[in-house]
């Protein structure tokens, strides 16, 4: 996964190298989480994470068009004119038909306070690593519309672990992958220390 940063021109230098800081150092953490390569690149990046303004989110439509060739209308409506409750969201696209992720497109509205873009950089690229949906029932959790957690947690790194694991791979049947997400756990919590 190669994340490609936008900024915004309303988003000053400094506030460009504390926000790419704080993306490079969670591309490491999902790295270390996953085992999967994750890096931040300049161009041609997989994983596209864009910070903007109001305004230029607004007129950002050409270039997501640009930038993620094929992303349906819809999604870009859907970027463009972001509910005002909505501080951040994010896209995920697989192949044809195909169950994995090749291309991700994650939008953080600029104007957001230090400590809100960060819960939104944890939520969204994690996120586009793969575990899609919220569920009420996973604690604790970023993976959960309560709000409750800002930031990843433990949990939420044991998820991605299982996720990536290589005994999984995409399109398995649930009764297929459960014995095997349990192994995993078991193993998992195994070498935990109490």
């Amino acid at each position: 996964m190669n994340m490609q940063v936008e900024y915004g021109a309303s988003i000053s230098p400094a506030q460009r190298g504390r926000i790419g800081s704080d993306i490079r150092s969670f591309a490491a953490r999902l790295q270390r989480a996953t085992g999967h390569p994750v890096s931040v690149t300049q161009s041609g990046g997989n994983f596209l994470v864009l910070l903007l303004s109001e305004d230029e989110r607004r007129a950002s439509g050409p270039r997501l068009s640009a930038l993620v060739p094929g992303i349906p209308a819809s999604d870009v409506a859907a970027l463009t004119d972001l509910a005002p409750q909505n501080y951040c969201t994010v896209f995920a696209y697989s192949r044809g038909n195909g169950s994995s992720y090749v291309r991700a497109v994650a939008l953080i509205r600029s104007e957001l306070p230090n400590r809100l873009m960060l819960s939104c950089i944890h939520e969204e690229l994690a996120q586009g690593m793969g575990p899609a949906n919220d569920s009420p029932t996973v604690r604790p959790s970023i993976f959960n519309d309560d709000e409750e957690f800002a930031l990843l947690t433990y949990h939420d790194e044991l998820l991605l672990r299982i996720l990536y694991d290589p005994r999984l791979h995409p399109g398995m049947h649930e009764a297929e992958a459960r014995p095997i997400v349990l192994q995993i756990a078991r193993e998992l919590l195994a070498g935990q220390s109490v």
